[in-house]
């Protein structure tokens, strides 16, 4: 049996999962989260094989948990469910490990489908997203994007630094790289403006 946690803050597709997913496999749901920070205490409550987690939830979304749960549990199996194929998105969850991306609106036959897949050490992406994020047209180095998403938390430079582990001066340079390359006036307008373009 293939032990797994569902993680979305959508009741009503946590529920129906959960039900469908053993009568298509050999699956066992040990565990149901509705946010991230939940997902992150059961998992490590559960040690499950793979982890099936939405990319949005409230509060602590599905990237903050996965890079919570993966400090500690390197090996834990990810398969994320979204409804949207931002590029940013898609690679900054891959450097993070995760190994499945399936649209929510998939068939739940096909989820389990590809739990099994990941299970077995494959790797799955659903062709739709998989096609959408290809078309990657930002100017933006990675690090000039991780700043940019921290500034759109709301974080201070100093506070920025201190997260990715660099020094302030280095924050401030990726910011200027990111603003002259968005042709923005500052740091704030220049996040926005990666979001609005499906960047971050």
């Amino acid at each position: 049996m293939i032990s797994v946690v569902l993680a979305d803050d959508e009741a009503l597709l946590r529920s129906a999962l959960a039900s469908l997913l053993p009568l298509k496999a050999d699956i066992v749901v040990v565990a149901e989260a509705a946010d991230g920070a939940a997902a992150v205490d059961v998992v490590m409550k559960h040690k499950p094989d793979v982890l099936v987690i939405d990319l949005e939830m409230p509060g602590v979304d599905g990237l903050s948990a996965v890079e919570t749960i993966r400090r500690s549990r390197p090996e834990q199996v990810i398969l994320m469910l979204t409804r949207h194929a931002r590029p940013g998105v898609l690679r900054r969850a891959l450097k993070l490990g995760v190994r499945g991306f399936v649209s929510k609106s998939a068939h739940p036959a096909l989820i389990a489908e590809v739990i099994e897949a990941l299970h077995a050490g494959k790797r799955w992406v659903d062709p739709d997203i998989s096609a959408l994020a290809v078309v990657d047209d930002s100017p933006l180095t990675d690090r000039e994007l991780d700043v940019l998403r921290e500034t759109l938390e709301g974080y201070s430079v100093g506070e920025t630094a201190a997260h990715l582990y660099l020094a302030e001066g280095t924050v401030r340079n990726y910011l200027s790289n990111a603003m002259q390359k968005t042709q923005t006036r500052n740091r704030r307008e220049a996040a926005r403006y990666a979001r609005s373009r499906d960047w971050l």
